[in-house]
């Protein structure tokens, strides 16, 4: 067989595998040369996201400084330490205290948190696993529009809708769940209000923070790779097996920090709060008496009426709220990082 003309054999002193540039660019087989470093492109997109992240940043900080200076007469007049650890509220002689609304506001999101975030994890395995693609369609949009909603709407809902429905099952925790303290009544329990209580405000709550952590755990739960699952179901597995030992293992810190968004969501309520609770500031430990309310419920409530100390004040609790969500992000982030990690 004659030999083909067109490929010259390599010079005596050239290395192994090492192609001839100009031979190669006669060929049309000159190597792509690559570029080191970043684009003009790569530098725009870094130079936006850092901006937006900067803004982002000041926006907080301006925030928190202007809560901080608005805060101070308040914070000196009732003294710091009072302020975070009593439970008064007397703009008159300017003493104030956030104790027993900062626990009202953790109890009402911890409710919304337990109820909610079961009924959410069910409803997005639902949508991504069992639903039929046709249903399932419809179901994304209910619930995305649902997760747009505003508060007032499920306030109101829960006002005309729920409060009668849950006098039964408040009743019932109450006379017979009374050995654990949160269920415990006052010796004056026959003027409990079972309706105005901050177990209801709790539901409300849960099933307002119920579509944004539904939306989220489906979004995470549909980044499963499907060979992953396809395979478990391959091996014998059931669809319930797939989804336990394959999905909820890859999108648990997913899960987690969706759980974490609508606990940060529950705690700033406002409208459902004030509209269904009676809000006060004393410190109340039973979710099932109307004495109770929410930092977010109290300023609502109050700031429309308040003068130049009480207006201090309320922005003095604003403060402890924004203090508190920003443990609650830290703790967040802290969790999710462990769970990935576990993961």
């Amino acid at each position: 067989m004659a030999a083909n003309p067109s490929v010259q054999p390599a010079a005596s002193g050239a290395a192994p595998g090492r192609v001839d540039a100009g031979a190669s660019a006669i060929d049309g087989l000159a190597p792509r040369q690559i570029r080191k470093g970043s684009t003009g492109g790569d530098r725009i997109f870094r130079g936006i996201t850092g901006g937006v992240g900067l803004v982002s940043l000041v926006v907080v900080g301006a925030t928190a400084g202007f809560l901080f200076l608005e805060a101070r007469p308040a914070l000196r007049s009732s003294g710091w330490l009072d302020f975070f650890t009593s439970s008064v509220w007397n703009s008159s002689n300017g003493n104030f205290g956030v104790a027993g609304l900062l626990i009202g506001t953790i109890l009402i999101a911890t409710i919304g948190l337990v109820v909610g975030t079961p009924i959410a994890l069910a409803t997005a395995i639902f949508i991504n696993e069992y639903a039929p693609l046709k249903l399932r369609r419809w179901l994304v949009s209910a619930i995305d529009l649902l997760a747009a909603l505003p508060s007032l709407i499920f306030g109101l809902w829960g006002l005309f809708a729920l409060q009668k429905t849950l006098v039964g099952p408040a009743e019932w925790m109450g006379h017979h769940l009374s050995a654990i303290p949160i269920f415990r009544l006052s010796e004056a329990d026959g003027s409990v209000s079972w309706s105005r209580s901050v177990f209801i405000t709790g539901i409300v709550v849960a099933l307002m923070i119920v579509p944004i952590v539904t939306a989220v755990s489906r979004d995470v739960m549909s980044q499963v790779p499907r060979d992953l699952v396809e395979g478990a179901l391959a091996l014998g597995g059931s669809r319930w097996g797939a989804v336990r030992t394959v999905i909820l293992p890859f999108g648990r810190s997913g899960i987690v920090g969706a759980a974490l968004l609508g606990f940060g969501r529950a705690l700033g309520e406002t409208i459902a709060v004030a509209i269904i609770l009676s809000v006060s500031v004393n410190t109340n430990w039973n979710v099932l008496e109307t004495n109770g309310g929410s930092v977010a419920g109290w300023i609502a409530i109050q700031f429309g009426e308040a003068n130049a100390n009480a207006r201090s004040g309320l922005i003095a609790a604003g403060l402890a709220l924004f203090m508190l969500t920003l443990v609650v992000n830290a703790t967040a982030r802290v969790i999710v990082k462990r769970t990935t990690r576990f993961a």
